[in-house]
């Protein structure tokens, strides 16, 4: 169970000077002067990324060293210097060549747990998992797979610093890269009562390739036993689409679905909450809408948005929820409540009235297949 303390207390944005409960001094600045005076404001939001990367010895700011080795992996796009770690911690430059700390792709730096079914996952409402979809090829339940499990998958590195980061734990996993699992070991975990493997942390995409090796090695110990297992991720959107492609077509084959998080709209907000920019998101998310043409009978694109209080506001919704209908009005879209959590922690947790906004711009918009998620956390704050 977990514990928080409601931000009652009234914050001031330090450029126009407004004050609100919505405010968080991790931040600094208000989501209306992060828009409109984006060079100023995120010069000040950014500090707290650095302190609080720091004090876990990951990098405080994205490499961008001009004699440093490109890493392509994700949008992120580092440029590492010599003797130099990556933004995530786990690519390394030894002496001008790129190296795995984390010993990858063999191993990864990640835990593992049974989770029963079903479970609180983002899609469960409408995956094979939680419903009727997709039985009996990519299910064993004509409905929720009660008695069966999903192998979660933490991965312990991350290529976002989401200052809200309710898996923050992963940042101790990246600094001590510990533990580590072959990927043949994951891969046994899956017994014949386990129907989904799903990758998360963290986040998959700093060892997507121990997670495509432990999926394909998983996959043919299913098929010799004629079991159903389904491949799923649940990431920021991050990482090279030439990768992504990779991963969803390892759900798309298994009957498993790939949550992209569309953390804001505006690249200003997002990179003051999570430390970067939006980069490949939207292009991840429309690519992956696109393979998943071909199957009707289960979606393979679940698109989650956490309602952060002051952040993820009326505009950062009206952008998100507009561009996934123009993709298609069919989308499925998972509304999450915010609880406080990490360095911002003073900030409340979702009002009621915050997440009616957010269902009611998304019937505007056009959108016709969404869910509001952990309701319980909601309640009067703001």
């Amino acid at each position: 169970m977990r514990f928080f303390a409601i931000g009652n207390e009234l914050k001031q944005c330090s450029i126009c000077g407004k004050k609100s409960k919505v405010i968080s001094e991790s931040i600094s600045v208000c989501a209306d002067c992060l828009r409109e005076y984006p060079d100023q404001a995120l010069e000040k939001a950014l500090k707290n990324h650095a302190i609080s990367r720091s004090k876990w010895k990951l990098p405080p700011q994205v490499p961008r060293d001009e004699m440093g080795i490109a890493c392509n992996n994700c949008s992120v796009k580092c440029k590492i210097p010599n003797g130099g770690k990556g933004y995530c911690g786990l690519i390394y430059n030894r002496d001008g060549k790129l190296t795995r700390l984390d010993g990858g792709p063999i191993y990864g730096v990640c835990e593992y747990y049974y989770d029963p079914l079903p479970c609180n996952c983002v899609a469960i409402w409408t995956c094979p998992g939680g419903s009727e979809k997709g039985y009996p090829k990519f299910s064993y339940r004509k409905g929720s797979e009660y008695g069966f499990f999903n192998l979660a998958v933490f991965y312990g590195a991350c290529n976002l610093d989401c200052l809200f980061c309710q898996n923050w734990s992963y940042r101790g996993y990246a600094s001590s890269l510990s533990p580590r699992v072959h990927y043949k070991e994951l891969a046994s975990k899956v017994h014949d009562k386990v129907s989904c493997i799903c990758f998360f942390g963290g986040d998959p995409g700093p060892q997507v390739g121990h997670a495509i090796m432990t999926s394909r090695e998983a996959l043919n110990l299913a098929r010799k036993r004629n079991r159903i297992l389904r491949i799923c991720w649940e990431t920021n959107g991050q990482v090279n689409p030439k990768i992504m492609n990779r991963m969803a077509s390892l759900s798309l084959e298994s009957g498993g679905i790939v949550k992209i998080d569309f953390k804001a709209w505006s690249n200003p907000v997002y990179k003051a909450l999570t430390g970067v920019d939006l980069g490949y998101v939207k292009e991840n998310i429309l690519r992956v809408y696109e393979m998943g043409i071909e199957r009707q009978e289960v979606p393979l694109l679940v698109v989650s948005v956490l309602l952060v209080p002051g952040y993820v506001d009326e505009y950062e919704l009206r952008g998100i929820t507009s561009y996934l209908a123009s993709i298609d009005r069919d989308i499925p879209v998972s509304f999450l409540a915010f609880h406080p959590d990490y360095v911002m922690n003073d900030i409340p947790p979702t009002s009621i009235s915050h997440a009616r906004m957010a269902l009611n711009i998304a019937r505007e918009s056009g959108l016709r297949n969404f869910k509001l998620m952990n309701t319980w956390l909601l309640g009067d704050y703001y």
